[in-house]
């Protein structure tokens, strides 16, 4: 039994290693055409494998389709988690440090960003494992405005009351106040449509400066839920 485990182990590691091959090619297949045209057949012949063999890796193209999605929603979820942690005291600060931080990500990464927000793949449906990686955004911005609320800092006077058909799930942000949840959906969606201008270059021609814009937007963010900036 231990002289096999050592054969096991070293398999894992060829298996890992050849699996991590396929998704950097993969992802240069992303970045050169774009992903409705990613195929396993085209990996493998990158790879100067065959395409029979590919299937000891990856089922189909949506499997491996899947397996980038996951790696860019946890690459940009580290991102924003880094940033909340050390972008400053207030929320305020917080909020600003991991929206600056998601910028950077996704000019960094646009062919990343545009698999996670840009046009859907034909005929792909995302399977239930990539709910949690894309989640990750998500719980750091409603954590950062439930933190405001529980500290004070956010001036509730400033945000009108919404009507009595709740239109978003009670879990969402508990313990939030429903008009600040409402506003900070409001919110999530403008920032990462600016973000979506500035990667797709739809400012072009319009902006100047795309920081200065990005950094006007924010500010209209933080007053849209009530945080003093």
């Amino acid at each position: 039994m231990p002289a096999t485990a050592p054969v096991s182990s070293a398999r894992q590691r060829v298996h890992a290693a050849v699996r991590e091959d396929i998704i950097g090619t993969a992802r240069e297949q992303l970045a050169a055409a774009g992903a409705a045209s990613l195929s396993l057949r085209a990996v493998a012949r990158e790879l100067g494998m065959a395409p029979s063999a590919m299937y000891r890796y990856f089922q189909s193209r949506d499997e491996l389709l899947t397996a980038l999605i996951v790696e860019a929603y946890d690459a940009m979820g580290a991102v924003a988690e880094a940033a909340a942690e050390h972008g400053g005291g207030t929320a305020a600060e917080r909020f600003k440090s991991v929206c600056w931080a998601l910028r950077d990500w996704a000019l960094a990464h646009p062919h990343e960003y545009a698999l996670l927000y840009g046009t859907p793949v034909p005929g792909y449906h995302a399977p239930e494992l990539t709910i949690d990686p894309a989640s990750r955004v998500t719980r750091v911005l409603g954590g950062i405005l439930r933190d405001a609320c529980q500290a004070g800092e956010i001036a509730e006077s400033r945000i009108p009351p919404i009507s009595e058909a709740q239109p978003v799930a009670e879990e969402v942000m508990a313990g939030v106040p429903l008009p600040a949840v409402a506003r900070g959906l409001a919110v999530w969606s403008f920032l990462f449509g600016q973000i979506s201008f500035e990667v797709f270059g739809r400012f072009e021609g319009v902006v100047t400066n795309g920081e200065v814009l990005f950094d006007y937007a924010i500010s209209t963010m933080l007053d849209i839920v009530g945080m003093a900036a």
